[in-house]
């Protein structure tokens, strides 16, 4: 089976004060895969320390030595959120791309701050293989505090992707502005994802751009995870042979399934 493999920190995370909780893309990958029914690979890194927090990350997980882990407070009111920077986890290398098993095809980096994927490493990943990037790892700046976000980051790193997924407020970042096809286009990713949270979702791919309307609110529930949910489906659906714009459809319905058995087990 072609297999899709999840990269990036795990994170400590605090959410509204309460006790730390395993975070980051690897801990919401591994369960939306688990979701799909589909074997995947995740590699991850966190201090020695934390390990007993990500004690339940499950099968298949690949954990490389780290130095530090990433941390991260937030806090909800509502829809809003606040989010502070509390630790600042490792860089990756290109030596870790030998990581991945040889039947990996589709890779999905997850940076949670700029610092962590630098291009070099990202060509690595990519190398014979399909690569798709969250877009928080162009405009999160590395800096204990409160999270700061800017336009600054190396565009030698979107080079060896294939497909980028941003959110309606780093896409507004990125641009400088209006996020249109133009300004997607002249990032010179053949694949760009701007999700737009209950609105759905916008694809750029093969010179057009399709708004993916098959999401619905859904109130009073956080939201961490939802983009880390939507990026490993539409990898998933992508290494099934689904089009851009039916993947984008497909990790749209995932993201409002698991926000609605949030708001049941509230």
């Amino acid at each position: 089976m072609a297999r899709v493999a999840v990269v990036g920190n795990a994170s400590r995370d605090v959410v509204d004060g309460g006790a730390p909780t395993p975070g980051g893309c690897p801990e919401f990958a591994a369960a939306a895969l688990r979701r799909l029914g589909h074997e995947g690979q995740i590699v991850t890194r966190f201090a020695p320390a934390d390990a007993r927090l990500f004690e339940d990350l499950g099968p298949g997980v690949t954990v490389l030595s780290a130095a530090s882990t990433s941390g991260f407070a937030l806090d909800y009111a509502g829809d809003e959120r606040e989010m502070a920077v509390t630790g600042l986890g490792d860089s990756w290398r290109p030596e870790d791309a030998a990581a991945l098993e040889a039947d990996v095809e589709w890779v999905h980096a997850a940076p949670l701050l700029r610092s962590e994927f630098p291009a070099a490493t990202l060509a690595a990943f990519a190398s014979g293989r399909s690569l798709s990037l969250d877009g928080q790892g162009l405009v999160r700046v590395p800096a204990v505090g409160r999270l700061d976000e800017d336009a600054a980051f190396d565009p030698a790193v979107l080079e060896p992707v294939t497909a980028l997924k941003l959110s309606e407020h780093e896409a507004g970042i990125v641009a400088g502005g209006d996020f249109d096809r133009t300004t997607a286009e002249r990032l010179g990713v053949p694949e760009v994802l701007l999700t737009l949270g209950s609105r759905g979702a916008v694809v750029f791919a093969d010179g057009r751009e399709t708004h993916v309307a098959d999401a619905e609110p859904v109130p009073g529930v956080h939201t961490t995870g939802a983009g880390d949910t939507f990026r490993v489906a539409y990898a998933v659906a992508r290494i099934e042979g689904v089009d851009p714009v039916d993947a984008a459809r497909a990790a749209t319905r995932l993201v409002g399934e698991l926000l609605r058995e949030r708001r049941r087990a509230r």
